[in-house]
C-alpha cells in the first residue's frame, strides 16, 4: 500500500504539467484522480497502521474499524471527483480548446504503466479487505483514466477531433461513481451495524436449535461486524432446566463456527423466562 502511493503521487505530477501544456482535460482529470489516489492509498495505509495498535479501555475493539472509516471517505472522495469531471467536461464541449494530442499520448502511456504498477502491487494484499478493494477502486478507476486520455490522444493526433477528449472523461467519470458506490455501500452497511451480507441471521435460531442438544428457543439475535472479516454475534439462548450451561455455550459457539462462520460469540443462557423481557419462550422458539 506504501509504495503504490508512493509511485502514485510521484506520477501525478508529472500528468498535472503534461495536461497544463497539451490542454487536456482527460490528462488533468487523471491527475486529479492520481492526487486522491494517493491521498486514499497514504490514508489506507495509515488506517493499516493504525489497526495495529492493541485495544484500550475506551475502545474495546480496538482500532479495526478505522479501516472502514477510510474506505468509506475514500468511496465519498471519488463521487467528488466524478462530479468535477464531468463539470469540466460541459465546460470544455462548450469551449473546445486546443489539445495536444502527442503530449497527451506519450504521459497517458507512462501513466498507464504507473496504474498497472500501482495495482499489480495491491494484488498482493489482502482482496477481501475493505480497505484494500477501497484503495484498488481508486487505482483502477485512475487506470481507466490512462485509457482514455491515451484513445483520446490518439484519436486527435488522427482525426484532429478533440470533442473526444471530454467526452471519454465522462466515460471515465461514470466508472468511477460505480466504483465508488460499491465501496461506500459495503462501507456504510458495516458502519450501520449491518448483519454480512451472506449470512442470513433469519438461519441461526432453527439451525441452532435443530442441531444443539438441549437449546429449546433462540432469541435476541445480533450479528455484525468490526471489519468485513472480522464478525460479532450476540444471542439469548433458552435450554432445558436439566441441561448443562456450560456445555451448552461451548456447543451453541462451535455450531456457529461451523456451520456460519461466526468465531466470536457472546451467548446468554436462559432457562424458562428472559431477563430481558420477562417472557418465557415457547419450547422452539426463535426470535
Amino acid at each position: 500500500m506504501g509504495l503504490a502511493a508512493l509511485i502514485t503521487g510521484a506520477f501525478m505530477f508529472v500528468e498535472v504539467a503534461g495536461g497544463i501544456v497539451a490542454g487536456s482535460l482527460a490528462l488533468l482529470a487523471d491527475a486529479g484522480h492520481m492526487l486522491t489516489d494517493f491521498a486514499s492509498l497514504a490514508l489506507a495505509w495509515f488506517g493499516f497502521r493504525l489497526s495495529r495498535r492493541p485495544a484500550d479501555w475506551k475502545r474495546t475493539f480496538g482500532f479495526d474499524r478505522f479501516q472502514v472509516l477510510v474506505a468509506f471517505a475514500n468511496g465519498l472522495a471519488l463521487f467528488a471527483i466524478a462530479a468535477w469531471i464531468v463539470y469540466e467536461a460541459a465546460e470544455r464541449l462548450m469551449t473546445t480548446p486546443e489539445v495536444s494530442g502527442g503530449i497527451m499520448v506519450g504521459i497517458a502511456a507512462l501513466g498507464l504503466l504507473v496504474n498497472v504498477a500501482a495495482f499489480w502491487l495491491l494484488q498482493g494484499a489482502d482482496r477481501e479487505n475493505l480497505n484494500v478493494r477501497g484503495a484498488a477502486m481508486h487505482v483502477l478507476g485512475d487506470l481507466f483514466g490512462s485509457v482514455a486520455a491515451l484513445v483520446a490522444g490518439g484519436v486527435i493526433l488522427a482525426t484532429g477531433w478533440t470533442p473526444i477528449d471530454p467526452l471519454l472523461s465522462v466515460v471515465v467519470a461514470a466508472i468511477i461513481v460505480r466504483s465508488g458506490w460499491v465501496v461506500v455501500a459495503d462501507a456504510g452497511h458495516i458502519l450501520l451495524e449491518g448483519a454480512p451480507g451472506e449470512l442470513d441471521t433469519r438461519a441461526i435460531g432453527p439451525d441452532l436449535i435443530a442441531n444443539v442438544k438441549g437449546v429449546e428457543g433462540i432469541h435476541h439475535v445480533h450479528v455484525w461486524s468490526i471489519t468485513q472479516s472480522r464478525r460479532m454475534v450476540t444471542l439469548h439462548a433458552c435450554i432445558g432446566e436439566r441441561q448443562n450451561s456450560d456445555k451448552a455455550v461451548r456447543n451453541i459457539k462451535a455450531r456457529l463456527k461451523e456451520r456460519f462462520g461466526l468465531d466470536h460469540a457472546t451467548i446468554e443462557i436462559e432457562r424458562g423466562v428472559c431477563a430481558d423481557d420477562e417472557a418465557v419462550p415457547a419450547k422452539g422458539e426463535v426470535a
